[in-house]
């Protein structure tokens, strides 16, 4: 990502954003995705039944607008999230994967500061 700037004052029409499907493992996501310099913002809608296809070790703040998600950490740990809930963590501290057994949405913002 580039280096993250000043952001001018500016709203985000998300229906107006171009929706992008990841297949996962099991199921898919759909992603909606803005990007400013060093930092990208999305709404992310995760199908019943996803498994991600992949460890990620990307840095995120996630905040679970509707549905619930676990969390599964390589080292075996799980962690779920429910409508309301958020979490935070800096890019190559940990290597998860998502799982949902029902729909969720999320909102998850990453960038140069979380590096």
């Amino acid at each position: 990502m580039e280096t993250l700037a000043n952001i001018a004052f500016q709203t985000i029409d998300w229906s107006s954003i171009e929706k992008t499907i990841h297949p996962g493992e099991t199921g898919e996501v759909c992603w909606q995705t803005f990007q400013l310099p060093g930092l990208r913002i999305r709404i992310v809608e995760y199908s019943a039944g996803y498994l991600a296809d992949h460890w990620c070790r990307k840095g995120h703040i996630v905040h679970c607008l509707s549905g619930e998600l676990t969390s599964e950490m390589e080292t075996g740990e799980y962690f779920t999230l429910t409508s309301g809930m958020t979490y935070v963590v800096s890019d190559n501290l940990s290597s998860h994967r998502s799982i949902t057994k029902d729909a969720v949405k999320l909102l998850i913002i990453d960038g140069d500061f979380l590096k």
